[in-house]
């Protein structure tokens, strides 16, 4: 025997019963076979909708049962040949007679008890499991409709009855040992030792298919449903979710308690007290290998099998030293809990007695309060116990395997996964059997953790980042292209996935969750597009709250780094070329990077000395490894040192300056370069990563342009003043070349003082071979003293100051 259970979408319509009839015609040829059938999808909320509107007296409940009248109807037409069809429209003409006299009593009395409600409820899988068993007759097979009010025995706790499953079961071997046709009923029904009809809560059917199974120790259960079985998480919450195979009883009521809606805990407590295995299969691909739930559980590589969640939960907390060393407290408190029927979800309780805290649903945080209150007024009087607290918002999700009781280090990945992308956890909870981690978070960030965690433990082999890009002029735009260039070779070679989120200009702001195509953004965001504000922007990456989340300012903007504080605070990590942060005030700086070591994120900022230079990195590396740095000497200008290499006899100096703006070696305004702002600020930066406390004020910078290009109004008005000082350049480079020497801008930190000027330098200088818009820094330290760590390559230009930021980008990543 073989019990086949189907769901609403198995049944929603003619179609679909057609399906159902293939899939229990191919059972049938291999034995012995009964089916369980809910009501047609959304019958049951009309059914609820009906008596309601009944009750209070509001007739246009008749517009409704018309509509649920006339689906039904549809369907025998649809379904049924012409021959059948008389005795079948008959039948639910009948049922909804029955229907619509309970519904006028209900509307005469304007109330409606539990009693009445389950059995306006029953109605849907009464008529749903009389049409498909008319159909299967149609089809060949021998079917014989069943009314599960007279196997299934309850009590009378409506809508939630209890099964009695001595009498039950012997009803239920009785029935099936006269007949060896097919037996159809429909599922969610019982009835009293009275008759009076019940219905077995949410879940209802599965429950009933379950009970056959049992009592007639099938050698399966199969529910069939419209997803090809148990996921490792919720396909609508976390993308590229995969189909578990094979689950142990404990892993699928853990699942199912904790929210996976494909199975309800009471839908597997009879197979399981028989041992019997139960097979979730999916109606719309019957071919589809299904999970199936046994004894044993089957290693499927990971320590876990599925994540869940429940939402729109609260936390309930107790405080206070009156608790300590007292015993029965906990008893009182969930005696009060059960008073009021409430659900406890999760318990967690601190060690020195002090508190308590628990989690129910959220609908009965109101309820629970006053519950509590009331049984603890004495203690709340005396200051015993401090006032109850109740917490809203809140998400619990649950990791749940058999195999993590023989997997070290499954807590430290799961809380150090979250903890790296700002998810904060307010309780956990973890039994002594180690089956299952349970922990709550805000409502917010329950979608983003489900992510987090199902990436760690079931895609350990292929990470996402969500890239947030403001600035996409000229190095904002190039870091585009690069990435979209290397996006198949990270995801082919390292299994990681570049996905850029949303872009930004200064003019307007694109989003995608899915990933911006990036061979078209330009198009995208210029069409499609809202207007650009950095209120808005923030807002929106904070509301997508994506895990592994990435701002990368491709700007100079005050205004952007006023967003890096928070962002670090939702353990966003930042990836920027901007020298504004890093480079103003010295307590902000520290601030930054405090912030993200707190929050588990990265601030990243190689780009803002030596471009795409490892400069900063290998400062790290030297003063981590408890060096000590004794002297920086370094050109940090690309743009100044190709000035001075390209200006050559017969090259005007205004030329080269002009030039060196076109090829993007200068900042927009060149004189941010030429009067030393710009190399100050690096040393500055230098100087702080080896330690210093140092502020802007500090650095000692040389500006050698006269002071007319200084004063200039605008870059307009520069570019007009410089050509008159062509001369006076000439003058000094032919002077100094004379000698055999060379120009260069230099950088100097040294026992606490920091200098920026212009150097001539000779050709026993390491400074005097620096070609082209290099940079070249020289690390004297303990370590080296003789000769100095060399850092030189190009220092200026779009490529190599993306390709910068796109190595920080890697190296979040790689953490």
């Amino acid at each position: 025997m073989k019990v086949l259970k189907f769901g609403g979408t198995s049944v929603k319509s003619a179609e679909m019963m057609k399906q159902v009839g293939e899939i229990v015609k191919n059972a049938r040829a291999e034995g012995q076979v009964a089916v369980v059938v809910s009501a047609m999808s959304g019958i049951t909320d009309q059914l609820i909708n009906v008596s309601t509107l009944a009750s209070q007296g509001n007739d246009t409940y008749q517009q409704t049962l018309k509509e649920i009248e006339k689906k039904h109807l549809q369907c025998i037409q649809e379904l049924l040949p012409p021959q059948h069809q008389t005795r079948t429209v008959a039948t639910i003409k009948m049922t909804l007679n029955e229907l619509e006299d309970v519904l006028q009593g209900l509307f005469l009395l304007k109330e409606i008890s539990p009693k009445s409600r389950d059995f306006v409820m029953s109605f849907g899988e009464r008529m749903s499991s009389a049409i498909i068993t008319e159909y299967f007759k149609t089809i060949g097979l021998d079917a014989l409709l069943a009314d599960g009010r007279e196997l299934i025995v309850t009590d009378d706790n409506f809508g939630n009855a209890v099964v009695d499953f001595e009498e039950t079961d012997k009803r239920i071997r009785k029935y099936f040992s006269r007949t060896d046709k097919l037996i159809v009923m429909g599922g969610f029904i019982g009835a009293t030792v009275n008759n009076e009809t019940t219905t077995l809560g949410r879940g209802g059917s599965d429950y009933t298919g379950s009970i056959i199974a049992a009592a007639l120790q099938a050698k399966m259960l199969e529910i069939w449903t419209d997803v090809d079985g148990m996921m490792t998480a919720d396909p609508r919450k976390v993308r590229r979710t995969m189909v578990l195979k094979q689950l142990s009883y404990i892993e699928a009521l853990e699942l199912s308690h904790f929210g996976a809606k494909v199975l309800y805990p009471p839908s597997v407590q009879p197979v399981l007290a028989k041992n019997i295995p139960l097979k979730i299969k999916n109606t719309f691909n019957p071919a589809a290998e299904g999970t199936l739930v046994a004894r044993e559980s089957v290693d499927n590589g990971s320590p876990i099998k599925g994540i869940s969640s429940i939402d729109t939960v609260a936390l309930i907390s107790l405080n206070g030293s009156g608790m300590v060393g007292v015993s029965g407290f906990a008893k009182r408190l969930f005696s009060a809990l059960a008073s009021g029927r409430i659900n406890v979800i999760l318990i967690t309780q601190a060690s020195s007695e002090h508190s308590i805290t628990v989690a129910i649903n959220a609908s009965d945080a109101a309820k629970a309060k006053t519950l509590i209150e009331s049984e603890f007024v004495q203690e709340l009087k005396s200051n015993a116990l401090e006032p109850v607290v109740v917490e809203q918002d809140l998400s619990i999700l649950a990791i749940v395997g058999e195999n993590m009781r023989n997997t070290p280090n499954v807590s430290g990945k799961l809380f150090s996964s979250l903890g790296r992308n700002g998810v904060n956890v307010r309780a956990i909870a973890q039994g002594s059997s180690e089956n299952n981690i349970s922990f709550v978070t805000q409502n917010a960030d329950s979608r983003k953790a489900l992510n987090i965690v199902h990436e760690a433990f079931f895609l350990s082999d292929t990470r996402v980042l969500n890239i947030f890009l403001v600035g996409v002029g000229t190095v904002g735009g190039t870091l585009l292209r690069q990435m979209r260039e290397q996006q198949e070779y990270f995801l082919q070679e390292y299994n990681l996935e570049l996905r850029v989120t949303g872009i930004a200009n200064s003019r307007k702001m694109w989003f995608d969750e899915n990933g911006i195509h990036l061979p078209d953004w330009k198009n995208v965001l210029d069409n499609n597009g809202e207007a650009m504000s950095l209120g808005g922007f923030a807002g929106k990456m904070h509301e997508m709250n994506l895990r592994n989340s990435i701002l990368v300012d491709c700007t100079a903007s005050e205004d952007v780094v006023d967003l890096y504080e928070e962002s670090l605070q939702r353990g966003i990590s930042i990836v920027t070329p901007n020298k504004v942060a890093c480079s103003g005030r010295y307590d902000l700086y520290k601030r930054l990077k405090q912030t993200a070591t707190q929050r588990g994120a990265k601030f990243l900022f190689e780009t803002n000395v030596g471009a795409g230079l490892p400069v900063i990195k290998t400062l790290n590396d030297l003063t981590q490894s408890g060096d000590k740095i004794l002297k920086i000497e370094a050109i940090l200008s690309g743009t100044l040192n190709f000035l001075f290499n390209e200006h050559k006899a017969g090259v005007s100096f205004s030329s080269v300056v002009k030039k060196a703006k076109e090829l993007g070696y200068s900042e927009p305004d060149p004189r941010i370069d030429m009067n030393g702002l710009d190399v100050a600020r690096k040393i500055l930066i230098l100087s702080r990563e080896a330690g210093a406390k140092k502020e802007a004020k500090d650095v000692v910078s040389e500006n050698f342009l006269p002071e007319e290009c200084q004063k200039a109004t605008s870059i307009e008005d520069f570019f007009t003043v410089l050509p008159k000082y062509d001369d006076y350049f000439e003058t000094i480079r032919s002077d100094v070349e004379k000698a055999g020497n060379r120009q260069r801008y230099v950088a100097v930190y040294e026992n606490g003082n920091l200098s920026t000027g212009l150097r001539v330098v000779g050709p026993d200088s390491p400074f005097y071979q620096v070609e082209g818009n290099d940079n070249l820094v020289l690390f004297w330290t303990e370590r080296y003293k003789v000769r100095p760590l060399i850092v030189k390559g190009a220092g200026a230009g779009a490529e190599v100051t993306a390709a910068g930021i796109f190595a920080d980008i890697i190296r979040i990543a790689n953490f």
